[in-house]
């Protein structure tokens, strides 16, 4: 059984900074970690590996991401933890991707890997809160998705059942594999690497890939290949203090009334 966990490096301070000529945020790496919805991802797919590995079952569990060269460090991370083996897609190519040429270039990679049974994702990056990668990328594969999970069931290697969320409350559905699942925040807690994991991610194969080496289009990837752009950014101004209303429950109902039409709400 092949699982794909497709994680994201994510800045680990509120302090973001912006490129002011693409308005897209600075990756440095210097302070990334892992999109935690895509560690609950991981565990997930560990679970899943320990369980079907119990039963005799061969489970690998590759570890992709589409980010600068320091994401490397986040993959290994993720193999100290029990992954087998990383891909990263790494070329300036790739930068200013929005969710389409993101998903694109990521499903570009998974093809590279070859045909998974299973792809989980997080339900969202915390930088960006669109969660839109997975189905997404269930859409470019034409694979079933099942999106928002909120506890996995099972997952015999032919098929999965999961608690998943709804507008409605929580519904438990099943799907068969290949299949493509995001999963909730809370879904689970990541397991901390042993000292042998670590020992072992050190050597561990963590592939790096370029545009070309990913067979994609480079009209489909980064800003080339992203239809929607971001035209504005801007940290919000804070203002403190207040104005004291007076007058009888009449006369302070109008102030108000002019004090909130003149803010052009």
């Amino acid at each position: 059984m092949r699982i794909i966990v497709c994680v994201k490096a994510v800045p680990s301070t509120t302090e973001v900074k912006m490129d002011p000529v693409t308005n897209t945020i600075v990756r440095d790496g210097a302070q990334s970690v892992v999109n935690p919805f895509d560690s609950t991802a991981l565990e997930l797919a560990l679970r899943i590996k320990d369980e079907r590995g119990a039963a005799g079952e061969d489970v690998r569990v590759t570890v992709l991401s589409m980010g600068i060269p320091d994401t490397e460090r986040l993959l290994r991370d993720c193999i100290a933890r029990g992954a087998d083996d990383g891909l990263l897609l790494s070329d300036r190519a790739f930068a200013g991707a929005d969710t389409l040429a993101t998903s694109y270039a990521l499903s570009c990679g998974i093809s590279h890997l070859g045909e998974p049974d299973l792809v989980i994702c997080g339900k969202m990056a915390v930088d960006g809160d669109t969660a839109q990668i997975g189905p997404e990328i269930a859409g470019l594969l034409d694979a079933p998705c099942v999106a928002d999970v909120r506890r996995l069931v099972a997952c015999d290697g032919t098929s999965l059942r999961a608690w998943r969320g709804t507008d409605a409350g929580v519904e438990l559905v099943e799907a068969p594999l290949p299949a493509v699942m995001t999963v909730a925040k809370d879904a689970a807690q990541l397991r901390m690497p042993s000292i042998c994991g670590v020992r072992a991610s050190l050597a561990a194969p963590v592939e790096v890939l370029d545009v070309a080496g990913a067979g994609a289009d480079p009209e489909r990837c980064g800003l080339a290949g992203s239809p929607t752009q971001v035209v504005r950014s801007f940290v919000p101004e804070r203002a403190s203090g207040g104005a004291w209303i007076e007058g009888a429950a009449a006369q302070q109902a109008e102030q108000l009334l002019q004090i909130v039409e003149g803010m052009g709400l």
